[in-house]
């Protein structure tokens, strides 16, 4: 996925809209692709202006830095497939829906199919989604390719989600997460290390990480970046392992793995943040984070309710083999 960072020149004079200057660049800074305006909306999965978010209209002056990610090969649908769904809860407002692991959440970059919105506009019966920008802004663009999305799962985590089926609904549930006090989240982790204090909290920033673009870091004593706060509590111990009941009080990309890796306790199977597991039983293993619980007020009613995702095989057979090399020891 082509990938882009730029600073505009001090000599640069006056101001320009972004997707203008950018379409103006030629194509050796942009990793040899020519961009046009139209094509750039309709393919862009990020697009941060001073390490912010920002849109393709924004000003831009010099001295300002650019960073973009986009995709070449977008279709011009996405289709209702049928894919098999565990349902947890369903009602006229909301489907609650326990993701298996592998399962992207929606479609974006490199995964335009195959995803929890896939399987919901074919479970809905509804009609595939035309991907043309032409009417739309950016983020006009991206809600659309994600209805009845409230929040995400990263691919490799599994358990529950709750969608909105109609808009209503929606602007219902997109309420509740934006007051996390309103919200309980719970999730499960078998960790790699043990925590110096067996449960506490972890407030800190998030960035992205200047060495890699595509990963995401814990800083303290900075503005930058976001404010995170997970709590944790690890109630066994494995050997070298650790098993962490989990809840986050903000919604940050990557959140619980850069926290536990902030805590030196990187989670099992995790690619991204420190996969210790060479010559172990378990290096093999997929990444070990589960979403167990979600209690939430629904739509309507205003009643509410607590889901549960079961603990899922791939941790029952880690946990096997941990109490019988191991045995638990708190």
């Amino acid at each position: 996925m082509p990938y882009l960072h730029t600073v505009i020149p001090d000599n640069y004079q006056g101001s320009t809209r972004l997707d203008k200057y950018i379409a103006s660049l030629p194509s050796e800074e942009l990793n040899g692709l020519s961009m046009n305006r139209s094509k750039l909306k309709s393919g862009i999965t990020e697009l941060l202006l001073n390490e912010k978010k920002s849109k393709l209209s924004a000003k831009v002056k010099a001295g300002d830095k650019i960073d973009i990610q986009w995709e070449d090969n977008i279709p011009e649908n996405i289709v209702p497939q049928d894919i098999p769904l565990e349902i947890i809860y369903e009602d006229e407002n909301v489907t609650v829906v326990n993701k298996k692991q592998g399962m992207v959440t929606h479609p974006a970059s490199g995964n335009w199919s195959g995803t929890l919105v896939n399987a919901l506009l074919y479970h809905w019966g509804r009609k595939a989604i035309s991907q043309k920008a032409d009417d739309l802004s950016l983020t006009e663009l991206i809600i659309k390719r994600r209805p009845g999305i409230i929040h995400r799962l990263d691919k490799d985590t599994s358990g529950v989600i709750i969608t909105a089926k109609n808009r209503d609904s929606e602007e219902f549930l997109h309420n509740e997460f934006l007051h996390h006090n309103r919200i309980k989240k719970e999730y499960i982790a078998i960790c790699c290390g043990h925590p110096k204090i067996l449960e506490g909290k972890i407030e800190t920033q998030i960035i992205r990480d200047p060495k890699d673009r595509k990963k995401f870091k814990a800083v303290t004593g900075t503005n930058q970046g976001k404010y995170a706060c997970t709590i944790y509590k690890c109630f066994a111990t494995y050997g070298p392992f650790s098993l962490m009941k989990i809840r986050i009080k903000t919604g940050r990309t990557h959140q619980i793995r850069v926290h536990m890796k902030y805590l030196g306790c990187p989670i099992m199977g995790d690619s991204i943040y420190g996969n210790y597991l060479k010559n172990s039983p378990f290096e093999n293993a997929t990444l070990m984070l589960h979403a167990y619980l979600l209690s939430i007020r629904l739509p309507e009613s205003k009643q509410r309710m607590t889901f549960k995702a079961p603990v899922p095989l791939r941790f029952k057979k880690v946990l096997k083999t941990l109490h019988q090399k191991y045995g638990p020891k708190s």
